[in-house]
């Protein structure tokens, strides 16, 4: 028998949630809906779950707290956003609070499912990894396995998303990766969001090699980046 992946749904529309969970059931998919951020959160400690989907605006606990919360207790499981919110600064947020994607209502059922069934297919593969899945980058330790670099004996959790991005770098270490090939690899695809999102976790992955005087991120203005290993 083929166990469902867990999703745990927070919304506040009554409409909406019923909604988008019984589309999501019939894809296959067990959905646990949750009205409110303090309910989800109480869930979240005694239940498991394989990827979890927030609106931003929610009653008692919203989002970007519920999925700092969560983060505290699991840097691993996939955060996906939903919401009405479409300021950029939004979104940015969502991403630095360490979120796999965020997702702008209206939504089409189907880029939601091709979102979650691409982060659930990542979350499998690593889970299978074995301890080879390490990867040498300067005098820092990838872990794909384990979702986590290490350098100089301190270890950082990675989200997918990072762990993905320092990967394809580093398979494509010294050469020069535009904007429109990076995004393509990792996010699947090249529109304004993305691209804002990419410069958020460049920002990011250059704080955790900062220390490692064999790595640097340049940026080659009008072109893209290099990942220079020495």
């Amino acid at each position: 028998m083929v166990t469902r992946s867990r999703i745990l749904y927070v919304e506040d529309d009554e409409t909406l949630g019923f909604i988008t969970s019984e589309n999501l059931e019939r894809k296959g998919y067990e959905v646990i809906l949750c009205k409110d951020g303090e309910s989800a959160y109480r869930l979240f400690k005694t239940e498991s779950f394989d990827l979890c989907l927030f609106d931003v605006m929610l009653p008692k606990l919203d989002g970007f707290t519920l999925a700092r919360l969560v983060r505290k207790e699991n840097e691993e499981i996939p955060i996906i956003f939903i919401s009405a919110k479409t300021l950029t600064e939004d979104k940015i947020e969502g991403l630095l609070l360490g979120a796999d994607d965020y997702l702008v209502k209206p939504f089409n059922i189907e880029e939601l499912t091709l979102k979650i069934e691409v982060f659930l297919r990542r979350s499998r593969v690593n889970k299978a990894e074995s301890p080879e899945s390490e990867i040498r980058i300067g005098s820092c330790t990838l872990d794909m396995g384990l979702l986590r670099l290490e350098c100089g004996g301190i270890v950082k959790k990675l989200t997918f998303r990072e762990a993905e991005l320092i990967s394809y770098f580093s398979r494509n270490r010294n050469k020069l990766l535009s904007r429109e090939q990076i995004l393509e690899a990792v996010w699947g695809g090249n529109d304004y969001f993305s691209g804002r999102s990419l410069d958020v976790f460049i920002s990011r992955l250059r704080k955790y090699f900062q220390d490692d005087k064999l790595v640097s991120i340049e940026n080659r203005h009008g072109l893209g980046y290099v990942f220079e290993v020495k």
